[in-house]
């Protein structure tokens, strides 16, 4: 929960969302992750990644000065042009906060080809002007990228949340050109010799390690941005870039299209029995939405969807295995066919990401994706085959016991489980297992509960206050919330925007972190005090239906942890070098480590009963559902390791040996992979591939296996809290204000196994994950 990529690559200004989706919704247990959605082969997706405010002004209304006045460049000249008057545009007036409640689609053209003319002109006088000096080189590359990535940024969120057809139309004519930019920025050889000089200079000994990490990162993203290329070679490069970027945008709408265009009016009460209280309440409100005014949760009519929260609850709940094999099989052939249909899209990124690795001196795209990365091709495919060895046993008897229970239960399909009987009947068996009932879980956890724990859990690890800002800045829908961070003397340090809500009919589906504003000294507002950073939360969950509030599943619960995860990387950063900031410039495979460390405390104790209080009694948790989730933390750990191990060999196999237009489909390997991956076969129509954003639209290219790789840092890093005490409150503090000063304090200004190592006093170890998993005995 996550994904697209830096408004200006060579920057590495981490314009990717944070886990687009965490993971694919068909899985057993739902999680929407990161994936959560971030592709270096797509800057069309790039979220906002860059500017902010040391404290805020008493007034925040918009000054027509410049699209960021944290910039000491100049803004777009204000005049009328082709594209109209300039004026009045929201996204290129000065502001605390972007605008999002004044943004429209009719702004996108005009403002982006204003800001392109600037930015081309500032670049132009860096070019002329440009010393291997700091204050020459630098400062200025950086306000350069910062204007455009909070712009488009702003822009590319709002396709993200409230997308229209006329802001599709928008972003596709001014993209093209916004690419053009990027190409002719990350290409610039007096920009790439004037770094290749620091670095050969005498005084490289002396700059800080930060400036060091950047240093080197802008010299490898400009070679794999095409600086070194010449000629019909250069030319090639960037027709590659350009329609990638469109390739990439394609896949990712008709995605979200397809899960529109699907809808199933039930009538008949008899054919979604077992779908609990919750399920039917969002069925009819979602009827209601479609113009049945009269439906109503006890009732009906019902509309069933391919949305998250609906799908799953059939999934996991529905009696009628009729339904549940109509709604999987729609969900897994999405985008598959007629005008939607991906499959060509995903050759053709595949066949460019190939050219492209092949004009840049690679082997693969595998290899251009792990030259920015903590692991290599090899070390990837080890991690992997060594989790799959794990699992493969464990989930073996996963499938042995779902298989039992349901013969046990009396069901004809025992002895022949389809992929559409594995969440139902694994639901049921941890209900008989644990007498655990998710759905009665559910009023436990009400999201304002979970969040007002979940900040009480910050404040005691990391020593911060969270609270509510809201009416301080725009909001692109009522339903977002906006909060201010605050370190332990009461100072401002960060903000943070939380959308928690599904709303399929405008929101991509998943959960993801993202960049608003990133921490900076040089685009300071006083020249003293760095530039504070901004975050998007969003997540996908159940909204309050009736008068009940929003009340979350567990691994609801989970996926709030994990998203505030990275947020708190992105805003407790004490870096002020603000191209390293925050979650900038971390190799993508050590990101997921605050997050998935952030999960773990949904098992502690007294975090889980913080947060669980019934929303109409307040009655606790009891403490014997509190043992019983504990110990259903491993059930099907196996099977659920195996899917996540599935979908990372399967991108690594697609970016390392699959050959476009050979003898094998893509499909083929999908089969192919899947058969030492998936103890039930894919059905031969599955074509997943056609909806997995991760690699296709996002940043996880030859990359998903960082889930799996981060794991293994951030259990190990939990360890270091369960060898401390994880209950002796002082241990646990002392504990977390060491994780807070290195892990989400040291950005990406230190190589993360540095990070990692003056965190934990040694490189990590696989054992914690595999204990935590209830796996470790396999191992052995």
């Amino acid at each position: 929960m996550a994904t697209r990529v830096s408004a200006i690559s060579r920057c590495r200004t981490f314009q990717r969302p944070l886990c687009y989706l965490r993971r694919p919704y068909y899985y057993i247990t739902p999680n929407p992750k990161f994936f959560y959605s971030s592709s270096s082969s797509s800057s069309s997706s790039s979220s906002s990644f860059s500017l902010s405010l040391y404290i805020l002004p008493k007034s925040t209304t918009s000054r027509s000065i410049a699209v960021n006045s944290l910039s000491v460049s100049e803004p777009p000249t204000m005049s009328t042009t082709d594209d109209g008057d300039l004026s009045g545009n929201p996204l290129l007036k000065d502001f605390d906060f972007p605008p999002y409640d004044a943004v429209d689609a009719d702004h996108v053209r005009p403002a982006i080809r204003a800001l392109i003319k600037k930015l081309e002109g500032e670049l132009v006088e860096l070019e002329s002007n440009v010393e291997p000096l700091w204050p020459k080189l630098v400062e200025p590359l950086e306000k350069i990228v910062d204007q455009l990535a909070v712009v488009w940024g702003i822009i590319n969120h709002l396709r993200a949340v409230k997308d229209t057809p006329e802001l599709r139309s928008a972003i596709q004519e001014v993209q093209p050109e916004k690419v053009e930019f990027e190409l002719k920025f990350g290409q610039s050889k007096p920009i790439y010799n004037a770094f290749k000089a620091i670095k050969e200079s005498p005084d490289w000994e002396a700059l800080s390690g930060a400036r060091k990490r950047i240093v080197e990162s802008q010299i490898k993203e400009a070679v794999l941005q095409g600086v070194s290329l010449e000629g019909d070679k250069r030319d090639q490069f960037n027709k590659i870039q350009q329609e990638l970027t469109k390739l990439s945008q394609k896949f990712s709408e008709n995605v979200l299209d397809a899960t529109k265009n699907f809808e199933k009016l039930v009538t008949d009460k008899k054919e979604i029995e077992g779908l609990p209280s919750t399920a039917l309440g969002l069925a009819a409100k979602t009827a209601v939405s479609k113009g049945h005014e009269n439906a109503t949760a006890e009732n009906g009519p019902w509309v069933i969807t391919l949305d998250g929260p609906s799908y799953m609850s059939i999934m996991k709940h529905a009696k009628s295995r009729a339904l549940r094999e109509e709604v999987y099989r729609a969900y897994v052939t999405r985008a598959s066919c007629g005008e939607l249909d991906n499959t060509s899209i995903i050759d053709q990124i595949l066949k460019l990401r190939l050219e492209k690795a092949k004009l840049l001196g690679y082997n693969n795209y595998a290899e251009v994706s792990m030259s920015k990365k903590m692991a290599t091709v090899g070390k990837a495919e080890e991690l992997l085959e060594k989790l799959r060895s794990a699992s493969w046993n464990a989930a073996v008897k996963d499938m042995e016991d779902l298989k039992q229970f349901a013969e046990t239960q009396g069901a004809p399909e025992a002895n022949d489980l389809s992929n559409w009987d594995i969440s139902f009947w694994s639901e049921r068996l941890q209900e008989s297992k644990y007498e655990i009932n998710e759905e009665e879980l559910r009023p436990y956890f009400s999201l304002p509960k979970v969040t007002s724990g979940l900040f009480n859990l910050a404040k005691m690890l990391f020593g911060i206050d969270v609270e509510p800002a809201d009416g301080l800045a725009p909001v692109w829908n009522s339903d977002v919330r906006f909060y201010r961070v605050k370190d332990s003397s009461g100072n401002p340090i960060a903000y943070f925007y939380l959308d928690p809500y599904s709303r399929p009919s405008e929101k991509r589906g998943g959960a993801w972190m993202s960049e608003v504003f990133a921490r900076s000294h040089v685009l300071s507002r006083d020249g003293v005090h760095a530039r504070l950073p901004v975050a998007h939360m969003v997540c996908n969950q159940m909204p309050p239906v009736g008068d009940k509030p929003s009340l979350m599943t567990f691994r609801e619960v989970e996926t709030v942890f994990h998203e505030f995860g990275h947020a708190l990387q992105h805003m407790l950063t004490k870096q002020d070098e603000g191209l390293v900031a925050g979650i900038r410039g971390i190799e993508w495979d050590a990101v997921e480590l605050p997050s998935q460390f952030m999960e773990n405390w949904c098992y502690h104790r007294d975090t889980l009963m913080s947060i669980s209080k019934h929303y109409e009694t307040g009655e606790s948790l009891p403490e014997d559902i509190y043992k019983k989730l504990l110990a259903a933390r491993t059930f099907r750990a196996g099977s659920l390791s195996l899917r996540q191990i599935k979908f990372a060999t399967l991108d690594l196999e697609l970016h390392s040996k699959y050959i476009p237009g050979g003898s094998e489909s893509i499909y083929d390997v999908d089969q192919r992979v899947s058969k030492r991956t998936q103890l039930i076969p894919p059905i031969p129509q599955d074509r997943f591939l056609c909806a997995f954003s991760h690699i296709f639209a996002g940043g996880y290219a030859a990359g998903y296996y960082s889930y799996k790789w981060a794991e293994v840092l951030s259990a190990d890093a939990f360890s270091a809290f369960e060898d401390a005490g994880l209950n002796d409150d002082k241990a646990v503090k002392e504990t977390g204000q060491k994780f807070r000063e290195t892990i989400l304090a040291l950005g990406g200004g230190k190589a993360p196994l540095e990070v990692f190592v003056e965190f934990r006093g040694r490189e990590p170890s696989p054992e914690a994950l595999l204990r935590h998993n209830g796996l470790l005995p396999v191992t052995a």
